[in-house]
């Protein structure tokens, strides 16, 4: 058991190497490249090899061919080391075996990880090979097998006489040992077959230089030595272009070398001129398609690379918005040859930045007014940026949006490394604001957003607002009406935007008041409107009347809330059946239907039916019930006292001509219609009655032996 747990233990931490940690063998380096999210920030490399253990310090990094350097985007450290590095275990310069601790700290722990890895290059070694690194110089040449002999006779001689005699711009230093000239930072290293010889930047024995206006930097040193009768003399010579790129304005990266940097490291004939990004050379097809250009003019060679070509990085920054910057790692080859046939290959590394470029996000109006909901799509929103909220009428709404909110977002991701996010906001919730525009004539919502953004793995915020807004066409409310053997009902189901309009039943305003005054049922709340009319109360007109039934009227208006003016209206008419009733009309018409059957004791047959004037008969007449239809100031009527209240009566017989013989029985039935006097208009100054509500009307069933009328 203890076995298998730690064989576990041993491929867990294989399978995390391999996802966080890159290794990999180039043409002339090797390469490490460390996620920091698995790492840290905390963390360095130490060189290993037979004698010992040697931390790669900030000094130490150049003189033994090392350059490290932190990625922004993706998060990462590169550790770069020549094939020709302090502490490389070299095999007849072909095969390399290089071995690191990465030394990183887990939750406090200090933690080593052992790294190794043998590299061969797939390109022969040039005569002359000069590498201008980001931190160092190299320049190694080849075919000096005899060299190599004295150089290590001599170095095992206590009477070594091995001298560097640096020059600095014409001037011949004076001499010094190998052990000084390592102490001012100068590496000498001889191989199977090669002679190799770098430093930093910037050392105080070096020059510079401009060739066609681009500075250089040239190290020149001579190693020479006297063995015998044989003097040795060997010229080392690095030159290397110290010029920053530039940024056009139609999107490239450029950079310019002169094509001889100096007479001894660049040959007088060019042979081909190679490019890559990323210490990768890639074919001139490959090149060409990728958009870099190379072109040549007055002794210059020019680079132009587009400024988000493929094998560059980007990272976005936050500077009072929202900016971006690209970097590409240019890896530059050029061969020539000198009037000797040798030929010498220079290798620059370069890295090309843009200045901050605006990177504007978009948004687009997806709504589609059917649906009643906002649809706005956010998007061209770079991978190393993230939406943390959302702001809605001041409300923040973190993302991911919980369940229970009304609210939508969805991400949306594209293979150009650019993802979006598409947010749905119902028309009718609360954070969206509604106004009638009189102007269009039409409902606008509107929606203000105001997206909160990071930038990663800064967790930089920044925000970008954006207003939506739609006009939607509004019709005044429309009311559904249901008819019912006691009235009519009617029920609107609000819209977000009824409010624009009020509704009147003529021109009083529908109240819980005006529904009590006149005897209405109403129900109303936040999501309906319920009214339900009752049969002869205020507000009906009615047509058709007969014995067997009449119609009946009733109209809802809807006006302009401003101007009073009626917009639209719901008439409802229903056929309606009654024994008997009373209708008092405003332009002062009684019509009575009365079942006279309720009148006679014994249930007997009437034979004459008629009001207070005898000349005032019914309109129709069946076995039980009379109608009729008069104007409230004929046919007898009489007027109260209190009220204005109109009378009249109808009489009828159960035996032929008992109206001519008031000996006989009469029969009679008063009718009543009130209406309050504050309501009249016109009564008795003119030959008219107006009235502004319909009257009460009333029937009373009596019997009475009279003397006649």
């Amino acid at each position: 058991h203890q076995c298998f747990f730690l064989s576990f233990i041993w491929l867990t931490l294989l399978f995390v190497n391999a996802e966080v940690l890159h290794m990999e063998c180039h043409d002339h380096y090797f390469l490490i490249a460390v996620d920091l999210s698995f790492t840290g920030n905390e963390l360095h490399f130490e060189a290993v090899d037979e004698t010992g253990v040697y931390p790669i310090t900030t000094q130490y990094v150049a003189e033994c061919g090392y350059s490290v350097r932190v990625l922004p985007s993706p998060d990462r450290v590169e550790l770069r080391a020549s094939y020709f590095g302090c502490h490389t275990d070299n095999k007849d310069d072909v095969v390399f075996t290089f071995n690191f601790n990465l030394v990183a700290t887990h939750e406090g722990q200090e933690v080593t990880y052992a790294l190794s890895k043998t590299c061969s290059p797939s390109l022969p070694w040039s005569p002359r090979e000069v590498t201008c690194e980001r931190n160092y110089m190299e320049v190694s040449i080849g075919g000096l097998q005899i060299a190599y002999e004295a150089y290590e006779m001599s170095y095992s001689s206590a009477t070594s006489d091995w001298q560097v005699m640096i020059h600095r711009n014409g001037e011949q230093l004076m001499p010094m040992s190998l052990s000084e000239a390592r102490m001012q930072g100068y590496v000498f290293d001889l191989t199977k077959g090669r002679l190799v010889f770098r430093t930093s930047y910037g050392q105080p024995d070096s020059f510079s230089t401009e060739v066609n206006g681009v500075p250089v930097e040239v190290i020149h040193a001579t190693l020479f030595s006297r063995q015998s009768w044989v003097v040795l003399m060997v010229d080392l010579v690095a030159a290397c272009p110290m010029n920053e790129g530039s940024y056009d304005n139609n999107g490239y990266m450029m950079w310019e070398i002169p094509e001889v940097l100096h007479p001894l490291v660049s040959g007088v004939h060019e042979l081909q001129i190679n490019l890559g990004a990323n210490g990768e050379l890639v074919e001139q097809p490959v090149a060409e398609e990728r958009g870099y250009i190379v072109e040549k003019h007055d002794n210059m060679v020019q680079i132009s690379i587009p400024y988000n070509a493929e094998g560059g990085t980007r990272k976005s920054f936050v500077s009072d918005g929202l900016f971006e910057y690209y970097m590409f790692d240019l890896y530059l080859e050029k061969l020539s040859v000198d009037e000797d046939h040798l030929e010498t290959r220079l290798r620059c590394h370069r890295t090309l930045a843009t200045p901050l470029l605006p990177r504007p996000l978009f948004t687009e109006d997806r709504t589609v007014l059917e649906e009643h909901t906002f649809t706005v799509y956010l998007g061209d929103v770079p991978d190393d940026v993230e939406l943390m909220a959302v702001h809605l009428k001041g409300q923040e709404f973190p993302v991911p949006f919980t369940n229970d909110s009304s609210l939508t977002i969805a991400e949306v991701f594209h293979v150009n490394n650019t993802h979006g996010y598409t947010l749905k906001v119902p028309f009718d919730d609360p954070l969206v604001t509604r106004q009638f525009s009189k102007e269009d004539a039409m409902m606008q919502y509107k929606v203000d957003i105001n997206y909160t953004l990071t930038v990663l793995p800064e967790n930089e915020p920044f925000y970008h607002l954006e207003t939506v807004m739609v006009l939607v066409d509004v019709s005044p409310p429309d009311f559904d009406a249901v008819c019912s053997e006691s009235g009519i009902s009617f029920r609107l189901d609000y819209r977000p935007y009824d409010y624009l309009w009020e509704i009147t039943i003529g021109s009083d305003p529908l109240t819980p008041e005006l529904a009590a005054q006149h005897g209405y049922i109403m129900s109303n709340n936040s999501q309906s409107l319920l009214l339900e009319v009752p049969l002869f109360t205020q507000g009906y007109e009615y047509k058709d009347i007969t014995l067997k039934g009449f119609f009946g009227t009733f109209q809802i208006l809807v006006r302009d809330h401003e101007t009073s003016t009626v917009q639209s209206s719901t008439v409802m008419t229903c056929p309606f059946t009654t024994n008997e009733f009373v209708m008092c009309s405003t332009d002062g018409r009684m019509t009575v239907v009365a079942d006279l059957s309720l009148a006679i004791p014994n249930g007997g047959v009437r034979a004459r039916t008629n009001l207070i004037d005898k000349y005032c008969g019914p309109k129709e007449t069946d076995n039980t019930r009379a109608l009729f239809s008069f104007p409230l100031k004929s046919c007898g009527s009489t007027l109260g006292n209190e009220y204005v209240t109109y009378e009249n009566e109808i009489f009828f017989s159960t035996k032929l001509g008992a109206l001519k013989n008031p000996a006989d029985s009469i029969e009679r039935v008063t009718m009543q219609c009130t209406y309050r006097l504050a309501g009249l208009h016109r009564l008795f100054s003119e030959h008219r009655f107006e009235s502004d509500t319909e009257g009460f009307g009333r029937i009373v069933h009596s019997t009475h032996a009279t003397g006649g009328r």
